[in-house]
């Protein structure tokens, strides 16, 4: 026999098997991928973004995890990440009298800030964000030091934000 010929019916045997596998195999459903709601998003983001735009990736990302915390403690706070965002005096970037709310309104994804809240936000509402506050649900700058804070020893500090869980 040539070599050809038997390199022939080894591939030829090789095909016969490969055609009972794939007769035998069970399509697997791919997984479930999480839908996020735009609005959730879109105001998560635009809270990252007013409160935590000059902190970078890790500091909105921290921002994010208050957020979530708070979502997760529904005894405490709303039950989505945009009524938890928009309580009111919670998040200053959302008081009628901050000064960059019109920035905040306004801002659209041409800011690359703004695109990564946005990445952040679906990160943070589908799950997969790493916590970097180890169960925050409160944070300030530290410029302030509001009645809430005061004698409570932070458990983070990212950037200039100092992270508690109360």
């Amino acid at each position: 026999m040539s070599e050809d010929t038997e390199r022939d019916e080894r591939r030829a045997a090789l095909l016969a098997r490969l055609d009972a596998l794939e007769d035998r195999m069970t399509v697997l459903e791919s997984p479930t991928v999480p839908v996020v709601d735009p609005e959730q998003r879109d105001v998560t983001a635009r809270t990252l973004w007013g409160e935590a735009r000059g902190e970078g990736q890790r500091g909105m990302e921290a921002v994010a995890a208050v957020i979530m915390n708070r979502v997760r403690d529904p005894r405490r706070w709303p039950n989505t990440p945009a009524e938890v965002s928009q309580q009111p005096w919670q998040f200053s970037c959302w008081n009628a009298n901050d000064p960059n709310l019109p920035q905040l309104m306004r801002v659209t994804d041409s800011d690359p800030q703004f695109r990564l809240a946005l990445n952040i936000a679906e990160r943070a509402i589908t799950g997969i964000l790493t916590d970097p506050t180890h169960g925050a649900n409160h944070f300030h700058t530290h410029a302030v030091n509001p009645s809430w804070s005061r004698g409570v020893t932070p458990i983070a500090i990212i950037g200039n934000h100092r992270f508690f869980r109360l």
